[in-house]
């Protein structure tokens, strides 16, 4: 394949195809016509002799070739990107600039309303936010497909960086009506109370699942969920606990719902910011990072 006959612009589409998996979706995403997006398939699927992208019951479904590309083509676009964008000049009130920032759902309630908020007036700048395992997190900054993560306890190498942004520590949320008396949740209370847990949760197995194990107890899990959004609804209607965050509990608290600290003894942690040092001396990448320290100032 001879580079100089490739038009770059087909590489876009077909990450977008990649990524939403439907034409129009995928048209929308780069601001393409419908009969653009699909004349750019055509021509993709003659460049790389392959379909790419084929129709199924359940909607379009990558190839083998096509899954084999998604990453690499991923990270050659964030290169590109990096090379017309001078970084010296970088100026948050004037760059056209989209950050990609590694975020699980606890961390985007807390922070996102915030870093929204704190955007310079008339900014081109913009926020892209994924929620991916610690695994992957730690993969994705070594292979610069995300700018910067906020999660916790990643093991990772001397090449990423990290600073501590926020202390929080487990506490137990209830209906504010709870017949447990305020202030009188013990340790047999809630080993005995029916509880109910996020799932993909991490802080909850580390710090409330596992120090129970050690004593050789564990919660009375009755319902288990995959998402955080729904914990307030069904705390309000029911006498099930929830533990989570304090942070977290504080910005799902209303009148209708009480935080108690946990009745034994659980180990503070850390939120961190991780970032690769390859952006140590990043003006944009810092500037981001210091949007996400001020938030976090904010909610300390």
């Amino acid at each position: 394949m001879n580079l100089r006959s490739i038009d770059l612009n087909l590489l876009v589409a077909l990450d977008a195809l990649l990524t939403e998996r439907h034409v129009t979706k995928a048209a929308e995403r780069v601001g393409l016509s419908q009969p653009a997006m699909s004349n750019a398939l055509s021509r993709l699927r003659a460049m790389f002799e392959d379909e790419l992208l084929v129709r199924t019951t359940t909607g379009m479904k990558p190839t083998p070739r096509a899954s084999e590309l998604a990453e690499p083509l991923r990270q050659v676009l964030r290169q590109v990107e990096r090379v017309m964008v001078s970084d010296a000049g970088f100026d948050a009130s004037q760059t056209e600039r989209t950050f990609t920032i590694r975020m699980s759902d606890i961390l985007a309630c807390l922070l996102l309303p915030r870093l929204a908020a704190a955007r310079p007036a008339n900014s081109r700048i913009s926020y892209n936010t994924i929620h991916l395992s610690p695994s992957l997190t730690v993969d994705a900054l070594e292979r610069d497909e995300i700018d910067i993560a906020v999660s916790m306890g990643l093991e990772h190498s001397a090449s990423i960086r990290s600073e501590t942004l926020l202390e929080d520590r487990m506490v137990c949320l209830m209906r504010r009506l709870h017949p447990i008396k305020r202030g009188r949740l013990t340790f047999d209370s809630f080993i005995a109370q029916e509880q109910m847990k996020v799932s993909m949760s991490p802080t909850d197995l580390r710090f409330v699942d596992d120090v129970l194990a050690e004593r050789g107890h564990r919660r009375r899990i009755t319902l288990n969920v995959p998402h955080w959004l729904v914990v307030p609804h069904v705390l309000k209607q029911t006498d099930l606990l929830a533990v989570m965050p304090r942070h977290l509990a504080a910005v799902l608290m209303d009148d209708e719902l009480r935080m108690e600290d946990l009745p034994f003894e659980s180990a503070p942690f850390d939120w961190m910011l991780y970032w690769h040092r390859r952006y140590d001396q990043s003006n944009a990448n810092a500037w981001l990072r210091e949007r996400i320290r001020t938030v976090c100032t904010n909610l300390s």
